[in-house]
This record gives C-alpha cells, structure tokens and sequence, in this order.
C-alpha cells in the first residue's frame, strides 16, 4: 500500500524536514492543551490541510472511516471512566494527532523523511548514534504502518467474503499469523545485509 499522494501542492513542495518538526510541534501543543475549543480549531486547520494539498475525497473518507471506528470505541471507553468532558477532549487529541500524521504521509515520500532524518541525526554522532541507522528505523516505522494497515483492510475483507466478519477471531488469528509472517520476512533481510552484525 503507497500512502503517499502525489501532487503540486504547497504542502508536496515544502520539504520533509519542516514539515516533521512540525508535525512534531503540533503533536506536542495537542497533548498540552485541555480546552476542547482550541483542539477543535487545531482540528479544523489539520482538515483544512487536507484541501490545501487537494487529498482525493475518496482518500479522505477512507480515513473518516477507520477514524469514526476508533473514536467512537474510544470516546465509550473515557465516557465511562472521565466523563462526556475527558472524553471529548482525549478524542479531539487523537483526531488531530492522526490527522495531521497521516496527512505528512500522503503529502511526503517515505525516501525524503528518511533522507531528511539522517541529515537531521548527524549531529547525533558524538553520543554514538548512527543517523543512517535513525533514518532505516523511521523508514521500517513507516512502512511497517502501511503494511499493516493494507494487511488488516484484506483480513477485514476476506472475512467478510465469508460471512465472519463480526467475529473477533476471523480478523485477529488471519492477521497475527500474517504480521507474524511479515515479522520474520523482515528479520530475513535485514540480517541479509548484515544489520544484525553491527
């Protein structure tokens, strides 16, 4: 699954290196803040992001979806243990949070963030870290979400075709035996070219 979007957009020029610490400010101010009010309007600048960089309405909706499912189990959750006030701000967070997340994905190629953070982490080096090996984490991080995501769209499918597709157990046992298998497949390689030695 390729997440990224392309296009001409300001958001596609701008290069990837502003655009996660940005991303990161944002991420941080939302954890900060409390008042659902300003969450909200944090919220609507990420949406209209979205317009911005001209996201296909088909892209949009599919995240709409996965985030209605996840917000609404959420949003039970905290009711039940915060109140209707805890739980709308905790919700506000993670819609903000993931929206503006998914949005650097589709308006940034997983090579350029991975370039931008080995650029970023060499000054990193006097404390023994090695920024080409930050920039293959971030990009493993990065793909790794894709696969899984486009892993659990199938299982959800194929359980569907078979009429399972309330069963917890017709989605989880398929998709642990598959991110196992993508687990092990990645070891492979990595240890191929030798990560495993250094």
């Amino acid at each position: 699954m390729n997440w990224y979007e392309p296009g001409t957009s300001p958001l596609h020029r701008v290069s990837a290196g502003p655009k996660l610490l940005v991303l990161l400010a944002l991420t941080t101010v939302v954890l900060v803040l409390s008042s659902p009010g300003w969450l909200g309007g944090l919220c609507a600048v990420v949406a209209a992001g979205y317009a911005v960089a001209r996201i296909p309405v088909g892209r949009c909706l599919r995240l709409a979806r996965g985030l209605a499912l996840l917000v609404a189990f959420v949003f039970a959750l905290q009711w039940w243990l915060l109140g209707a006030y805890g739980a709308l701000v905790v919700c506000l967070r993670i819609v903000t949070a993931l929206a503006a997340a998914n949005l650097f994905t589709l308006t940034t190629r997983v090579d350029d963030v991975v370039a931008a953070v080995e650029r970023g982490g060499r000054p990193l080096r006097r404390f023994g870290l090695r920024p080409e090996r930050l920039g293959l984490l971030v990009g493993l991080t990065l793909r790794a979400i894709a696969v899984l995501s486009d892993t659990a769209t199938q299982v959800r499918e194929a359980a569907k075709a078979r009429g399972a597709d309330r069963s917890p157990t017709a989605f989880a046992v398929p998709f642990l035996v598959r991110t196992l298998r993508h687990a092990d497949e990645l070891g492979e390689a990595l240890a191929a070219r030798g990560e495993g030695d250094r």
